[in-house]
């Protein structure tokens, strides 16, 4: 799974279209996985709440989805990781296209081990990336190490009791090795806990669940 997203995967074209278009990918969201794509930009503004001086982790970043957020000179330090080159290469043109590309610094790094020191940031996004890692235990123990006490954390993940109705999309995409084990929600609430996150909040829509976190 993991050699799959390291390469530019053509479901990587498909999600960025589906996201970024309003009339045709977010109604094809809604017939497809049930969900609505426009929370996912709802989500993305809590970058832009950010002071100054603030410092954000994007993991896994994709095709930069959560720049949408950012606003172009705000005085944060924004840091996009992810373990695929292409995927990072995205990130940087979507940095260029939002005027946002000397704001966007890009590290190749996995998940399970990130290059940070403990308590770095004060925000990480985890958009639709949950699902995509081979241990998601190991990643939310690893992204609560890198969070700030009092920072947040504010993503989106495809959840293993979804639902039936979506059942077929996730065997699809195990089957494809796009999708990793997953987690329940009852799971992500308690790991989240147990790394020190208060707060902890999950919002269904369709096959996708957002989740916010405070970090203790």
């Amino acid at each position: 799974m993991a050699n799959a997203w390291r390469t530019d995967h053509p479901w990587a074209t498909v999600y960025d279209f589906l996201v970024e278009s309003r009339r045709i990918g977010h109604p094809i969201a809604r017939i497809g996985a049930g969900t609505d794509f426009g929370l996912l930009w709802e989500a993305a503004e809590v970058v832009g709440e950010l002071p100054d001086g603030a410092a954000v982790l994007d993991v896994p970043c994709g095709g930069g989805v959560a720049l949408r957020g950012m606003r172009p000179g705000q005085d944060i330090r924004y840091v996009a990781t992810d373990i695929s080159p292409a995927m990072l290469r995205r990130t940087e043109e979507a940095a260029h296209e939002r005027g946002l590309a000397r704001q966007v610094e890009l590290v190749e790094a996995d998940v399970a081990a990130m290059p940070f020191p403990d308590a770095t940031f004060d925000l990480c996004v985890s958009f639709t990336g949950l699902h995509c890692f081979p241990d998601v235990r190991g990643a939310v123990r690893e992204i609560a190490r890198v969070v700030r006490p009092g920072g947040r954390l504010s993503g989106s993940a495809v959840l293993s009791d979804a639902g039936l109705r979506f059942l077929p999309m996730r065997v699809t995409g195990r089957i494809a090795g796009l999708l990793g084990p997953m987690c329940s929600s009852t799971e992500l609430r308690e790991w989240l806990a147990q790394d020190g996150f208060v707060d902890v909040a999950l919002r269904p829509s369709g096959g996708i669940t957002y989740f916010t976190a405070t970090r203790a």
